[in-house]
């Protein structure tokens, strides 16, 4: 199944850790991709195995959240054994991708000028919390930091509340998504001219970069975000968060049409018609009493009949659902996005697909692989490696101390 995937043809050397790399590769992974993941025995592997809570040893499953359809290889570089094994996988490899603190690819010499006597064609893909240059390459970055360095918690939650974090890392998983494609662009332009080349990707570029439209009106005119009534949008109105008799509901009108239905749902065809309310511009201008009047009538029903009106009004509109509310959709089943692995600790473990598509979707998934589990196969498999020699590279500690980790067994 895996050689009829679109990126079957492609071996990465994952030197990645927690979310944000994993998070990047595990989709590379879905589409076929080999992806070797470089586990530092001296910790324990990738720091993700011992996240709580659902952590037992050196499995958890956050762990499997990032990590199915991956190969689990130990290895330290810095030790002169475990560095030599490194170097002959990077000759077979097309990528070297990490995600560590910007000034640490140096350190370890896994940039391209460090490899490419090895392998010319090899990519080198870093992502790290603020580049590979500039005043704070040295200093770490997480999604915390990130959302209120670039802005991001500013312009979230309600106008009287404080700066809010987002409920997901998005910062996080927007720069797995950066740096796979940077990745993968590489891939391409070295099989295509025959050189490799850095990627330096950064969740700090990432972070401002996803300013879009409220950085070019601001750099343009002067304009300063600010949060919104019930997550409403900057522009359009209505276009945000209105309780109901029960719960929630999101309405938006990004279109004229759509304000036009909504009224008619509502009643109130006249508000279509009004001087304040008849253009975007208009209710733009006069948005606080265009939403009161909709939140005066929207309380009055249950989120459930509002759905079913403005849904067969052609009115875009959404629940406001619970996780376990969304994983349990209709939608959610028919897409295809909870799949399930066999893990031998946990069992059947279920978690949400890629969103990433390709052709046909991959019909089955591997769970995340054990620490160090294909040590032995990685190393004879692609280097033709005797047991002889893995035995020799075990006793120079090139896997950490003799005898240690579960790869001993595979």
């Amino acid at each position: 199944m895996s050689e009829s995937l679109p990126l079957s043809d492609i071996r990465i050397l994952a030197v990645e850790q927690y979310g944000a790399g994993p998070f990047g590769s595990v989709h590379l992974a879905d589409l076929g991709a080999e992806v070797i993941k470089i586990e530092d025995p001296r910790f324990g592997g990738d720091v993700g195995r011992h996240t709580p809570p659902y952590a037992e040893e050196a499995d958890s499953l956050f762990f499997e959240a990032f990590n199915r359809n991956k190969r689990s290889v130990l290895l330290d570089l810095t030790n002169p054994a475990g560095r030599s094994a490194f170097e002959e996988l990077v000759k077979v490899s097309d990528a070297v991708y990490s995600n560590l603190r910007g000034d640490v690819p140096e350190k370890m010499a896994i940039r391209y000028d460090d490899l490419k006597h090895l392998n010319p064609k090899i990519v080198c893909c870093s992502l790290s919390g603020y580049g590979m240059t500039g005043p704070r390459a040295k200093q770490p970055g997480y999604d915390y930091m990130l959302q209120g360095l670039a802005g991001w918690m500013s312009v979230t939650g309600e106008p009287d509340g404080p700066p809010t974090k987002s409920g997901l890392s998005m910062v996080d998983y927007s720069g797995g998504f950066v740096a796979a494609m940077s990745m993968l662009a590489g891939i391409h332009a070295a099989r295509r001219g025959g050189t490799g080349m850095d990627c330096d990707v950064s969740l700090y570029d990432t972070a401002i970069g996803m300013l879009t439209y409220l950085a070019t009106w601001h750099l343009n005119r002067g304009f300063e975000p600010k949060r919104t009534h019930h997550s409403a949008h900057p522009s359009l109105v209505p276009f945000q968060n209105f309780p109901t008799a029960d719960s929630w509901i999101v309405i938006g009108c990004a279109k004229q049409k759509f304000w036009e239905r909504l009224v008619e749902v509502l009643g109130a065809p006249e508000w279509a018609l009004s001087a304040k309310f008849a253009t975007p511009a208009d209710r733009y201008d006069n948005s606080a009493e265009c939403v009161q009047l909709l939140e005066k009538e929207l309380v009055q029903r249950d989120t459930a009949e509002w759905l079913e009106l403005l849904e067969n009004g052609g009115v875009p509109c959404a629940p406001i659902n619970t996780v376990p509310q969304a994983l349990a959709e209709e939608h959610t089943k028919a897409r295809g996005m909870v799949v399930s692995t066999e893990h031998p600790r946990f069992g059947v473990v279920r978690q949400v697909a890629s969103p990433v598509r390709a052709g046909e979707p991959r019909a089955e998934y591997q769970r995340a692989p054990l620490l160090g589990e294909h040590t032995n196969t990685v190393l004879a498999d692609l280097l033709g490696t005797t047991p002889e020699r893995i035995r020799q590279l075990a006793r120079d500690g090139a896997f950490g101390p003799e005898g240690s980790g579960p790869w001993t067994s595979h």
